[in-house]
Order: structure tokens, then C-alpha cells, then sequence
């Protein structure tokens, strides 16, 4: 039997359970890790919620998209791998079928990685989702170069902060954007060019400052509601808008007029538009390792809680004032 975090209703972090349930066999192209460290995604907050991009069909249900450990079972038809091997997962699956919250986690073989040696197993739980989400769309489609301005916004999140690194790395100008004082001078530290306090600046008047009135290049932003149309105000001529989450309650209203004037490109992108691509998959994989063990760049972790702190884990999530991953510890 091993400990495994399920929910039995859609809800609050109060309906995630510890359950004790039987260690599952890998079948046919599958991997069993024992699971180290879990890193945690407003996904899973949402699907818990029952408002993410799928909802699950049956209760129980488990969650989650990152976990690190060891390989401790291989099923059949499963090569380059073997018992003992350190290895993280990548959001790379459904929900509905798999989750890593637990003591042992069973999950397809295409979504399990080797990770780079350097990497604690905090931090390799720590990498996926937010590394190849900023790897998507700022590399694979924006192509960013040495002095585009990009715009990242929510820039504490853990996304966020690794489209700062990639930016910094590229060479290209992160700008960041933050409600409140309280993370500016963080989100600085982590390498953005400059922090907007969007609750007491206004953001398409620094931006102008910053760009000379031309306005940024590419926004990277999961907030969207109202926000879209300021973003549209911020974004130069020709400038692409990639919308990556929902975080906002309200509805988003599309910016027609700016769009139409400055011709703006508003993309709706998700990590999974890279990883159900095999070709895309293997350069944002390749690049993600490269990247973490070549240079100087590793996830920022905010806070670790212990598995049968899962509830709390969450919550802290949910209230917002996290700098960067939250990881449980199994």
C-alpha cells in the first residue's frame, strides 16, 4: 500500500484526502517512480476546482503533473531506462488517467525524463511545467533575440520566473509586472530589467518610457480578463500577445481595436502544444536540460511541505504569496 492523494469531489483544498491505496504495477509502456518530491501547479488547483482545460470523469480521482524520484518498476516495451535511475515527470499525460501525488507514481514512459545531475530532487520536481511552458512560447514561437522587450506578467509564479531566466540568458529584456510592492524587489532579484507595480503604476505609461513609445514586443501573461485590453495598449505594432492561463475571474474581453490597429498577433498557447508534438517535444526537452546544466539557471523553490501537508501545500498556493514552486517532500 502506499499514500496517495486523491479527491472525491470537486472543491476547496479541503476535499484532497490521503488515502492508502495498492502500489500500482506499470503496464505496457509505463514507468513506476518512487516519488522524492512533487512539484505543484495551479493546474492541479484548477482541476481540483473542476475548472481546468479537463475535468475529472470519476471519483476518486488523483492529480498531478510533477514528480521526482527514482525508477522503481518498468513495464514492457519501455527502453532507456532502468531501476535506480533518477527521474522527473513531465506534464506530458491527463489527469483523468494519471497523477504523481503520492508515495509511487505510475505514469507513460515518453513522460519521464532523466534530469540533469546538478538538480536536488526539489528542484528537478521543480522544472517542467515552468521551463517548457516559457520555452514555448518565447523560443520555439516567438524566437526571442538579444533586445526584444518582453512582457512577463504574474512574474513571481514559477512560469514566470523562468521566462525571466530565459530571457536573461537570450539576451532579451525581461519586464516584469507584480500587483504590489511586496515581490518587486524579489522579481528583481531574479533577474528582471524592471518591476511594474500594476497596482500603483500605470503600466501602459512605463512601458512607453521603457520602449520609447513603441510598446513590447511580446507579452507572456496568464491573467487575461480586463488585463488583455491594457496588454493590447502595451504591445508595439506588429507585437504578439501569448495568453497562457486564466487567472483572472472575469471575462475576458478581446481587444478589437488595438488589435486591428497595431495588427497584433493574441495567441492562446499551452505547454501541451509542445509536448504533443514529438519534434517540438524533443528540442523543448533538449533545451530545458541544456539550459539547466549549462548555465547558472535553476528553479526558484518558494516553500516545502511533506506530503500529508498536501491541503496546506495548496492553500498556500492559493493565497497568492508564493515566490516561485512550491514543493512537498514524500
Amino acid at each position: 500500500m502506499a499514500k496517495t492523494v486523491r479527491f472525491y469531489e470537486f472543491g476547496d483544498a479541503s476535499v484532497l484526502k490521503l488515502d492508502d491505496v495498492p502500489i500500482l504495477e506499470p503496464k505496457a509502456g509505463e514507468i513506476r517512480i518512487k516519488v522524492a518530491a512533487i512539484g505543484l501547479n495551479r493546474a492541479e488547483v484548477m482541476f481540483r476546482r473542476g475548472k481546468y482545460l479537463e475535468r475529472a470523469e470519476k471519483f476518486p480521482c488523483g492529480l498531478g503533473y510533477e514528480a521526482s524520484g527514482t525508477v522503481d518498476a518498468i513495464g514492457s516495451g519501455v527502453t532507456g531506462f532502468k531501476i535506480g535511475d533518477k527521474v522527473s515527470t513531465i506534464p506530458a499525460f491527463s489527469m483523468q488517467r494519471y497523477g504523481v501525488y503520492g508515495e509511487y507514481a505510475v505514469v507513460p514512459a515518453h513522460a519521464v525524463s532523466h534530469h540533469p545531475d546538478n538538480l536536488s530532487f526539489e528542484e528537478a520536481a521543480s522544472i517542467w511545467m515552468q521551463y517548457l511552458t516559457a520555452y514555448g512560447a518565447l523560443i520555439e514561437y516567438a524566437k526571442i533575440k538579444k533586445g526584444d522587450f518582453v512582457l512577463i506578467t504574474a512574474a513571481s509564479s514559477s512560469v514566470g520566473l523562468a521566462a525571466i531566466q530565459i530571457c536573461r540568458v537570450t539576451g532579451a529584456i525581461p519586464i516584469a509586472t507584480t500587483r504590489g510592492e511586496s515581490k518587486k524587489q524579489f522579481i528583481l532579484n531574479a533577474g528582471a530589467h524592471t518591476v511594474i507595480t500594476t497596482d500603483t503604476q500605470n503600466l501602459v505609461e512605463e512601458v512607453n518610457k521603457l520602449t520609447n513609445n513603441q510598446g513590447v514586443d511580446y507579452v507572456f501573461d496568464p491573467v487575461a480578463g480586463e488585463f488583455l485590453q491594457v496588454l493590447a495598449q502595451a504591445t508595439k505594432s506588429g507585437g504578439t500577445i501569448f495568453e497562457y492561463g486564466a487567472l483572472s475571474t472575469n471575462p475576458t474581453i478581446f481587444p478589437l481595436f488595438d488589435a486591428l490597429k497595431k495588427g497584433l498577433k493574441i495567441q492562446g498557447y499551452t505547454l501541451f502544444e509542445i509536448v504533443s508534438d514529438p519534434e517540438k517535444y524533443k528540442r523543448g526537452q533538449q533545451y530545458v536540460i541544456d539550459l539547466l546544466s549549462k548555465s547558472n539557471v535553476k528553479p526558484i523553490i518558494d516553500k516545502t511541505f511533506p506530503l500529508d501537508k498536501i491541503v496546506d501545500a495548496h492553500r498556500h498556493m492559493e493565497s497568492n504569496s508564493q515566490n516561485g514552486k512550491i514543493v512537498v517532500t514524500v
